[in-house]
Order: C-alpha cells, then structure tokens, then sequence
C-alpha cells in the first residue's frame, strides 16, 4: 500500500523505519501525546497487528520519514467506519505535513475503504491537533471525559471528532 498526497507519501510501516520512528516518538512533544513503557517490543507488537495498519509518512522530495499514521476499520457493516491516529516529527510540525497526511488518508478511506463515516480523538487540550483536523473537515462530537491515562495517573480528557463522506470536499 503506497498513497501520494501533495508532499507525502504514505506506505506501509516496516522493520527498516524502527529507529526513525522511535527517534520521533521518543521526543518530548510526540511523548507526552503517544506514550510508551517499551517501544521496541511495542514496535514489533505492531508490526504483527492486523488489525491496525500502519503507514509510515515520508516527505516527497526527500523520502525523510517523518511520523506515522494509522488507522483501524470497523468492518460491522452496520458501524462501518474508520477511526485515524498520527504523531509527526516536532521538526515537522506546523508546516502542512499532518494536514496533508490526513487528508491523504481520508480520501484513500473514502474512495477505496468504502467508508462514509471516520473519527478521530485527539487530547481536549491539543489545541494545534484540534485545529489541524478541523481544517480537514472534522468536527467535534463531543468530549469524551477522562479518556486517557496520563503519566502521571491522572486522567484527561479527549475530544472525538468525525468526518462523514457527504461532508468531504476532497482534494
């Protein structure tokens, strides 16, 4: 699976990106939203999972691996649906790429996956996440309150978010 977006190119996660995409998650910024106890084995562990695929985001112009982007598809057909997640290099941030990913993304599912409905649950407080899914189209369902364990203990809240096909306006 290989999708081209205007300056990414997602394709499917494998052994070889291990340490680029370590390196990212271990960053500050992208370690207080993607957690990990051990990364190595959980890396591994989602390379076997079949049930989530993974797609690793590389810069057109130069094939730098950039962040991870994934998604899971409930194939119920009364709840068809795909839910996304993505993490992207803090060097990265604020310059399109997320953007471009999702929306990458989002048409594959709608054109090939068959969905008419995706989601997304950034943390209530990630304001720039929040901001870059609605300019791709997601709106905000409502807070779902104390989501997500912290580090420290404590719980956060996070916002579900969702697209509908009828909604897209594609690229």
């Amino acid at each position: 699976m290989e999708i081209v977006g205007e300056g990414v190119r997602l394709r499917r996660t494998v052994a070889e990106d291990r340490d680029a995409l370590l390196a990212i998650r271990r960053t500050p910024e992208v370690l207080a939203r993607w957690r990990g106890e051990d990364m190595e084995a959980e890396f591994a562990e989602d390379l076997e999972d079949d049930e989530t695929t993974r797609l690793t985001i590389l810069q057109v112009d130069t094939d730098a691996i950039v962040g991870l982007i994934q998604f899971f598809e409930e194939t119920e057909p009364e709840y068809r649906h795909a839910s996304i997640d993505i993490y992207v290099s803090p060097a990265h941030h604020r310059q399109g790429v997320a953007f471009d990913a999702i929306s990458t993304l989002v048409s594959h599912l709608f054109d090939f996956g068959d969905h008419h409905r995706l989601t997304i649950d950034p943390a209530a407080d990630n304001a720039p996440a929040v901001a870059c899914y609605t300019k791709v189209g997601f709106r905000p369902v409502g807070v779902m309150h104390q989501y997500e364990q912290q580090a420290d203990g404590t719980w956060a809240d996070g916002l579900l978010m969702e697209l509908l096909r009828s909604d897209w306006n594609g690229r």
